[in-house]
């Protein structure tokens, strides 16, 4: 190989080099990102852990005896579905779990009036 060739392969080494640094510099920086979320989650999750057992232990010494559980299940459920509904989502059994594109459903409407009267 004379010079010219040796000195070409050295600069496209050098070229790759420097692109395989780019591509090292985004990785890193996608796992910085990747671990920033993941604490973030997770201190979320403790925060949640430590709200569920604060309501559990709130909803169990109110409801503690059997006729209150079934009440309180019953509210905690027409809660979840009344959050579903303003979601966007359909509750009622004619069109459960679609998402609702035409605005409200007279067929869901009915149905959470009736859960509220029970």
């Amino acid at each position: 190989m004379d010079k010219q060739a040796i000195f070409k392969r050295v600069a496209q080494v050098e070229e790759q080099i420097g692109e395989l640094y780019k591509e090292l510099g985004g990785l890193k920086s996608e796992i910085v990102h990747l671990m920033e979320e993941n604490t973030r989650l997770t201190l979320e999750n403790d925060q949640l852990r430590k709200l569920q057992q604060e309501v559990s232990g709130e909803n169990a010494a109110a409801f503690s005896d059997e006729a209150g559980q079934t009440t309180l299940h019953q509210s905690i459920g027409n809660h979840h579905l009344m959050n579903l509904y303003d979601e966007g989502f359909h509750i009622c059994n004619v069109h459960y779990g679609r998402m609702r594109t035409d605005g409200n459903c007279l067929f869901c409407i009915a149905f959470l009036d009736k859960t509220k009267e029970d």
